[in-house]
C-alpha cells in the first residue's frame, strides 16, 4: 500500500523532522487513523516531496521524522506558468474553479471584484476567505499527485489586476471581441513562459474593465459562438492550453 500524502507548509519541518497539529492533525489521526511507525509523503508548497515515518502521536499533534527528500524536479520547465484572474462569482462557483483549476495545473489564481460581480467580500471577510480557497487549493493538489499548490490572492478590482500583471502573453476572454479567436491567437503564439488568463464574473466584463485590461497589454479573445458559464471558462482555457503547451 503505498504512503498517503499530505500537503503542508515548509516551515514545519525543522531538523529532520515536521510536526503538525489542527487540520494536519485530525486528518493524519483521527480520520486515518494512522499510528507511529505508519509511512507517509509530506509535499510542500516550494514542490518538494519529504518521505518519513510517524514517529509520535501526542494528544493535539503529530510528529513525522524525515528519512528523505526529493526536490521540486519533476515540474516540467517547459510548460508554461499559467495565471488564471478570475471575477469573483456568486455562489460556491469559485470552489469549483479552484478544484478544478488546480487539476489542470494552474500555477495561481488571482481573484478580483468585478464591476459585475454579483458576489461581494467585506474587508473583515478577505482572510478567511482567502485561508478556504488556498486549502481547497491544497486538498485538490493533494488529491491529485501535484507536488506544489498554486497560490490563491485576492485584488479589489479589474484594474488592480491588470495593473500587478506581466506575465509574457496576457489574455482576456470577452464574449464582444468578433476579430480575434482564443485558436487563431494561441495557434500564432510561440509557447510563451508564462500566461494570465483575465475571465469575468456571470455577467461578463463592463467594456471599461475591458479597456483597462487592453491597455496592460492583454489582448481581447473570443471563445466563438458558444457562451460558456464562467466557471466553465476557466476549466475551458486551462484544458485547452494544458493541450496546447501542456501535458495533454
Amino acid at each position: 500500500m503505498s504512503a498517503r500524502r499530505f500537503m503542508i507548509n515548509s516551515r514545519t519541518v525543522r531538523d529532520g523532522y515536521a510536526s503538525f497539529d489542527g487540520d494536519i492533525y485530525n486528518h493524519m489521526v483521527r480520520v486515518l487513523r494512522l499510528v507511529t511507525g505508519d509511512f507517509v509523503q509530506l509535499a510542500d508548497e516550494k514542490g518538494v516531496v519529504y518521505y518519513g515515518v510517524i514517529n509520535q502521536v501526542a494528544k493535539e499533534w503529530v510528529a513525522v521524522k524525515i528519512s528523505s527528500t526529493q526536490a521540486a524536479s519533476d515540474v516540467d520547465s517547459t510548460v508554461p506558468q499559467i495565471t488564471i484572474c478570475q471575477a469573483l462569482p456568486k455562489g460556491d462557483k469559485i470552489d469549483l474553479i479552484l478544484q478544478k483549476g488546480t487539476e489542470l495545473g494552474a500555477h495561481d489564481f488571482r481573484l478580483f471584484g468585478g464591476r459585475r460581480s454579483v458576489a461581494r467580500i467585506r474587508d473583515d471577510q478577505l482572510d478567511s476567505k482567502l485561508e478556504r480557497w488556498n486549502r481547497i487549493t491544497s486538498e485538490a493538489a493533494r488529491q491529485c499527485g501535484r507536488n506544489d499548490v498554486p497560490a490563491v490572492s485576492w485584488r479589489s478590482s479589474a484594474v488592480e489586476t491588470a495593473n500587478d500583471s506581466g506575465q509574457e502573453l496576457r489574455l482576456i476572454l470577452w464574449e464582444g471581441e468578433r476579430e480575434r479567436s482564443l485558436k487563431e491567437t494561441l495557434a500564432a503564439q510561440v509557447k510563451p513562459a508564462s500566461v494570465v488568463v483575465a475571465i469575468g464574473p456571470e455577467g461578463g466584463f463592463d467594456p471599461l474593465e475591458v479597456r483597462h485590461f487592453a491597455q496592460h497589454g492583454f489582448m481581447p479573445v473570443s471563445l466563438g459562438s458558444r457562451i460558456l458559464r464562467t466557471e466553465t471558462s476557466s476549466i475551458a482555457i486551462m484544458a485547452i492550453m494544458q493541450y496546447v503547451w501542456g501535458e495533454i
